[in-house]
């Protein structure tokens, strides 16, 4: 038996080892490895990524596809392609902001380049649940849980008043919190503006602007906005009825589904927990709260758009082009204000990364670095 077990091995890691490119290094990231005794050299990447000194004396796991553009600054690649049987690795941690509690993951080394990973509607972190760990050994990734949403605070809407300025000002909070003063910023969905009103108070502190399904121009507000468009113009109960479809379990199903490739090959567990996350006592209502006052964001389009073009900071777009909710039309505009754009439109949903994940990762690293 002892025998079959140990002829298995070989099989068994060559398995583990396909599907790894996705996930956090079992050794930690290289910081930790240095930190435990691990010489510069013998610092262990995930699958498919080069180790590399940079031109600080640093160590990094860098994507193949940066590493020729890092030599030409001055890195050195110690080792290519280092492969390592690896696992998921996303730490969960909360803080107290104006007596809320606001839950977060986390992943990478804090002395890295920082990433806020904001995320839509109705999710929550969870959506950068394999970002995180595919993206950790080059950044310190951070994403939080709009209050209402995931494992934060949710206090009734008696309790707080559940608005895009509130959300934007808790994150706002959130990294004043965590000491993050330089950052690129992923926005998504609800998280756009929620990013554009932070940028617009801090421009000084984002750094780069990762751009996925996200609006900031009216060309992108197409046929699924028009009930809600009656709605924030004549706010009577029979209108917003018709916007209740949205926290229903079949509307989160479709969210997921719509657009994608091979829908049925979708991970199931960011739908559930969003479902279970819209179930709970009280979360229609802010929902309902948050889906009337996105009425507040188009006007704030034209100075946001100004924004762009006063700090022009770079962004990475990467929009799937089959999103009902917020369509190709809104990717495009975004090139009128900024000039340093780089663009890809996916053949997914809503939820690009569910389908496209690899593919987004290896860009955010090629970009940001």
């Amino acid at each position: 038996m002892k025998l079959v077990i140990l002829a298995l091995i070989p099989l068994i890691l060559s398995i583990g080892l396909a599907p790894a490119t996705s996930f956090g290094n079992i050794f930690g990231t290289p910081k930790t490895q240095m930190e435990n005794g691990v010489a510069n050299e013998d610092v262990l990447c995930r699958v498919g990524f080069d180790l590399m000194l940079r031109s600080n004396g640093n160590i990094a796991c860098v994507q193949p596809s940066s590493s020729t553009r890092l030599v030409d600054l001055g890195w050195e690649i110690l080792a290519e392609d280092s492969p390592v049987l690896s696992e998921l690795n996303v730490v969960e941690k909360t803080v107290e902001i104006d007596g809320l509690t606001v839950s977060y993951k986390e992943g990478g080394s804090p002395d890295s380049p920082v990433i806020l990973l904001l995320h839509g509607f109705p999710t929550s972190s969870h959506m950068f649940r394999n970002l995180i760990p595919a993206l950790e050994d080059e950044f310190y990734l951070v994403a939080p849980d709009m209050i209402g949403y995931g494992k934060s605070s949710m206090p009734s809407t008696d309790e707080w008043e559940y608005t895009f300025d509130n959300q934007a000002e808790i994150i706002n909070k959130f990294t004043e919190e965590l000491g993050l003063t330089e950052y690129s910023m992923y926005v998504m969905d609800y998280g756009a503006p929620v990013g554009y009103r932070i940028f617009a108070e801090h421009p000084e502190r984002v750094q780069a602007f990762i751009i996925q399904n996200g609006n900031a121009y009216e060309e992108g507000l197409e046929t699924f906005w028009d009930d809600w468009k009656v709605w924030w113009n004549d706010k009577t109960p029979e209108n917003e009825a018709k916007l209740h479809y949205l926290v229903a379990p079949d509307t989160t199903k479709w969210q997921y589904t719509f657009g994608m490739r091979n829908p049925n090959s979708v991970d199931q567990s960011p739908c559930i927990t969003d479902i279970a996350g819209l179930q709970r006592d009280g979360n229609v209502g802010v929902q309902l709260a948050m889906a009337y006052d996105y009425r507040t964001n188009l006007p704030l389009y034209p100075q946001w758009q100004e924004q762009f073009r006063e700090h022009d900071p770079p962004a990475l777009i990467v929009w799937g082009a089959n999103d009902y909710i917020f369509p190709e039309s809104g990717a495009h505009p975004y090139e009128r204000d900024l000039s340093n754009v780089e663009k890809y439109i996916l053949d997914t949903g809503h939820f690009a990364l569910e389908n496209d994940l690899d593919f987004i990762a290896e860009k955010i690293s090629s970009f940001l670095n």
